[in-house]
């Protein structure tokens, strides 16, 4: 007979079905004395959906990791650091999302059952014998937050679901403190493991598989601008800092506006005493813009420029709102924090009070972001490019938290395009591969029945873009010449299979990819290509999907089948790796025979007269087409702009790459003026693109990182694992470039010059970094050194 007990998993006894439709923020208080400090006290804690656990009032952790209906994860802490003789005070706060799809973060999954897991031990002595279980169970005290609803930030399209509509809570009001008394809190409901089964989320219980996201607390750099106010600047500012209070009389209105510096994301808390019923309005904006004529569309876009003008331009962003409790203190004050991190560069301020003054004793945000070390620098005769290395590190930083993220501010979603390229710029870096190999697994476990993955993922609902398939390839392809790792290999051969047969069994009559989707929306599946403004009325897709299928995605199924032969080959199956080959010789001749107009470059849709340097591009990378003619396409591309659509920031790796591999890399100097621009406008941060420039920080567009130590210094692998690595540099326009380049083997030193008729190239690496240095006959007449000594050819 089973034995029926509380298994760490518990909630609000006071929860119906109906609560299951709007998302909810649930409190939870445990006390426990000690009459001495316990030697250990180690726990488990996770949740559905999300978490913040204290302990005396500390933040402990935030979590848990993004997982899904197969993975749940769960967090393992250390809390002895935290504790105190005499009464000890537990506390959680839950934000709880609803099943319903628009009702909740994108990337948060939820399940049926909503609830709160600890479950470890404490120990007085430092005898195992002696530990004894401590988790979550019926003596908790648990609260509904009815005072904060969750809001949407767009009417259309609202994958963040973090907005708060808040106001403060007597029954609540510093309930962390040991002081308080919780006797108006009801009793907590217990789950047991027929309730909440071991097989499946969230009883279904992983660790964590990624470092703790770091926490830094910061204070705001300046008042940026005072909207309205009866205080100077410098008042404002003295509260920032923590060295004086403003406190602000009844039935006033202050609006001021202020700088982090920097684009960011963080924990914003607001620091308040008495003023009880004023009404406090948090917009957080990553820049100034100005009114547009097409903001009637649903994204709300407003027009860009110069991101600090504050003159003509206005804050565009999200608010959060907040009414005062009043009950606050000097002594023990007021706290308003948003559960969530905010993503900002400037916050404006309104506050309104009514018949009570109220003072801020402060306003400060607690930075967090992936602990990512930056370890690899450059430098180049091109001296433009040192803001640029500055805001592509910014963005592939803020960009990183338990997932990659396309962008921090406005959808939070690890997809799969935009993260093989940040992969990639970590890699280059950082030689870091841990978040990497989260990203593969999550992408791997997103797989539906037909092959096909989601676009984004971890994400509550589906979302398929046939050609981002082909991209999580790239990945496993990726970290295998990085890191070499045959079972990583072995794991995701499956999904690779299952993705490519999807394709195969996409073949049309013409031996070309059918058409696997179409319009965003209108199809079934999501054909996107690339965000190039003449694709703009076809939601990114080239518009020869009007009229049937598109080159690109056969361009895209012979990538795919080419990375999956050399990671095919590399597990020791040749036969499968041969198969591949001969698929990506078949399609390759179809797009010949069908895709190629009369001057012979690639067209958009087999027999349709439109072109793009998009399929130019990835006719070069499939080597569909020889190099010599495939550049006399890529240069026709770059020197007619107007004529064909072009690779827009999304697409510029891809571009890159192919000028890289076509030799013509000094096209690259006016390239990098699209960065050169965003350094103009003041950014911090790289911009989605110059077309829409929707969001100001998206990783795509950290290309820099990848470029100035991978192309033109030129470390690369030329192995799998590192194994070797070729040195082989782009010079192009560049005079000199010298920098430390990081790898999974260790650091290497590269530096080239070729100023005044020069051809010198100097490698060092250190006596413990075991690895085959490769050069290219392209360097054949060039000075090289390795150590200081002549490098064998």
């Amino acid at each position: 007979m089973f034995h029926i007990s509380g298994n760490g998993w518990i909630w609000t006894k006071d929860w119906s079905e109906s609560d299951n439709a709007e998302p909810a923020i649930v409190y939870f208080r445990k006390t426990i004395k000690f009459a001495e400090l316990p030697k250990e006290m180690l726990v488990k804690v996770s949740a559905d959906s999300r978490y913040k656990l204290y302990v005396n009032g500390s933040l402990i952790e935030v979590g848990p990791l993004k997982g899904d209906r197969q993975v749940w994860y769960y967090d393992e802490l250390d809390l002895v650091p935290y504790l105190k003789q005499g009464t000890n005070v537990f506390a959680a706060i839950v934000l709880r999302y609803p099943t319903i799809h628009g009702k909740g973060s994108h990337s948060i999954f939820r399940t049926e059952t909503p609830g709160f897991y600890l479950k470890g031990y404490v120990n007085n002595q430092y005898d195992i014998a002696c530990r004894q279980e401590f988790m979550a169970d019926g003596t908790w005290r648990t609260k509904r937050a009815k005072n904060i609803k969750i809001i949407s930030e767009n009417p259309f399209f609202a994958p963040l679901q973090i907005l708060e509509k808040a106001s403060g809570d007597d029954g609540a009001f510093r309930f962390m403190d040991e002081e308080f008394e919780d006797d108006t809190w009801g009793e907590a409901m217990e789950y047991n493991d027929f309730t909440i089964p071991k097989a499946v989320s969230p009883g279904n219980l992983t660790a964590r598989s990624i470092p703790y996201l770091y926490r830094t607390k910061r204070n705001f750099n300046e008042v940026y601008c005072i909207r309205k106010s009866i205080f100077p600047k410098n008042s404002w500012e003295s509260m920032l800092c923590g060295e004086s209070a403003v406190t602000i009389p009844a039935h006033s209105n202050e609006v001021i506006e202020i700088s982090a510096g920097e684009e960011t994301t963080g924990f914003l808390t607001l620091i308040l005493a008495k003023g009880k019923a004023a009404d406090i309005k948090i917009l957080t904006s990553e820049c100034y813009a100005y009114d547009s004529p097409d903001q009637g569309n649903i994204m709300r876009l407003p027009k860009k420029g110069d991101r600090t003008d504050c003159k003509d331009g206005t804050l565009f962003g999200f608010v959060d709102e907040y009414e005062v409790l009043g009950a606050g203190t000097e002594q023990r004050p007021e706290i308003y924090e948003p559960f969530w991190f905010r993503t900002f560069r400037f916050i404006q301020l309104e506050i309104s009070t009514r018949e009570e003054p109220l003072t801020i004793q402060g306003f400060h945000y607690t930075e967090t972001g992936y602990p990512i070390e930056m370890k690899t620098q450059v430098k180049t005769s091109d001296r433009s490019l040192e803001g640029v290395w500055d805001i592509s590190a910014r963005t592939l930083k803020r960009c990183m938290h338990e997932t990659y993220e396309d962008c921090p501010f406005y959808e939070q979603l690890q997809y799969a395009m935009d993260s093989r390229n940040q992969i990639l710029y970590t890699y280059a870096v950082s030689a870091d591969d841990r978040l990497a190999r989260k990203c593969m697994d999550d992408f791997r476990r997103s797989q539906r029945y037909d092959g096909m993955i989601n676009c984004s993922y971890p994400c509550y609902g589906p979302n398929i873009i046939p050609g981002f398939s082909i991209y999580y390839i790239g990945m496993v392809y990726d970290h295998m010449m990085y890191f070499g790792d045959r079972e990583l290999v072995r794991a995701h051969m499956p999904a690779i299979w299952g993705i490519l047969n999807y394709f195969d069994n996409s073949i049309n009559e013409m031996g070309l990819v059918g058409k696997t989707g179409g319009l965003n929306i209108k199809d079934r599946y999501w054909s996107f290509i690339d965000w190039t403004k003449e694709w703009n009325e076809t939601s990114g897709v080239p518009r020869a999907t009007l009229q049937g299928p598109i080159t690109m995605e056969s361009l895209l199924y012979i990538l795919g089948l080419t990375y999956a032969s050399g990671l095919a080959a590399f597990i020791g199956e040749t036969g499968l790796s041969e198969g591949f080959r001969e698929r990506a010789c078949r399609i390759r001749e179809a797009v010949n025979k069908y895709c190629r107009g009369s001057s012979g470059m690639y067209q958009d849709g087999p027999g349709v007269e439109e072109y793009s340097q998009h399929c130019q591009v990835f006719a070069v990378l499939t080597d569909t087409v020889a190099i010599g003619e495939g550049k006399k396409y890529l240069l026709e591309t770059l020197e007619h702009t107007e004529a064909y659509a072009q690779c827009s920031v999304a697409m510029m790796f891809y571009l890159y790459r192919a000028i890289e591999k076509c030799g013509v890399y000094e096209k690259t100097d006016e390239l990098w003026n699209t960065w050169r621009v965003m350094v103009s406008k003041n950014l911090t941060t790289c911009e989605e693109d110059p077309v829409n420039s929707r969001s100001d920080c998206h990783a795509w567009g950290a290309l820099a990182l990848y470029e100035l130590p991978s192309a033109v210094l030129g470390v690369k692998p030329s192995k799998p694992g590192y194994e070797a690595v070729l040195i082989a540099p782009a010079v192009g326009y560049f005079q000199w470039a010298e920098g430390d380049v990081i790898t999974p083997k260790g650091m290497i030193h590269v530096k080239w010059n070729v100023a005044g008729g020069e051809r010198l190239l100097k490698v060092a690496v250190p006596d413990s970094v075991k690895m085959e240095l490769v050069f290219p006959k392209e360097l054949e007449g060039w000075d090289i050194t390795v150590n200081g000594e002549p490098a064998k050819k």
